[in-house]
């Protein structure tokens, strides 16, 4: 969608859903003007804490070229049937997690740009993998997913229409969307420390 083409009844403080959308429209011309300053790489370090516990660690990430320090913790653990202790939401939770947040952002955003005010935004999320995979008691099954199904509930201001082609553009554009429905390419490294 092009800058022009957004019509915006912001409030009083120029901000649609909480997001302050003259802000995020300057971005996106500071971007259109430089790609470079598009490129954001994220980063996570995460160390084992025993049994299936371990916790991620994000420390910094870079947008444009420049670093910006951030300090979150995040803990990962199994749930009992799956040999945990059940403290914290397993990696399987934590993907699905990651999308509908992703996806969430470019709901709000695009509604936000358009002027819709939103009064609810849900999403759940749900697949299902065999463990056979990845236990490897059976190489023909696949260790992930076949599918995972997601439900959007929304609900504001906008047309059915408005609603629908926000959806097509997160489809099309969220990159949490993107990662989990299309093979990334990963490059997987082995350190071994003496």
């Amino acid at each position: 969608m092009s800058r022009q083409a957004r019509t915006v009844k912001p409030t009083d403080d120029g901000r649609v859903n909480g997001l302050d959308v003259d802000a995020l429209q300057q971005v996106i011309g500071e971007i259109e003007q430089d790609s470079a300053r598009g490129i954001v790489e994220f980063r996570v370090k995460s160390a084992w804490k025993g049994q299936t516990r371990c916790e991620a660690t994000v420390e910094s990430y870079t947008i444009g070229g420049e670093t910006v320090k951030r300090d979150f913790k995040i803990a990962v653990d199994e749930p009992f049937e799956l040999l945990g202790e059940n403290t914290a939401a397993n990696p399987q939770e934590l993907l699905m997690t990651a999308l509908n947040a992703c996806v969430t952002v470019g709901y709000v955003a695009g509604a936000s740009v358009r002027g819709i005010t939103l009064e609810k935004l849900e999403i759940e999320t749900a697949g299902a993998l065999d463990l056979r995979g990845f236990l490897g008691i059976d190489e023909t099954v696949r260790p992930g997913y076949e599918k995972i199904r997601y439900v959007v509930r929304i609900k504001g201001d906008g047309t059915p229409e408005q609603f629908d082609e926000i959806h097509r553009t997160v489809i099309k554009t969220s990159p949490n969307y993107f990662n989990v429905s299309r093979p990334v390419e990963i490059d997987a490294e082995l350190v071994l420390e003496g």
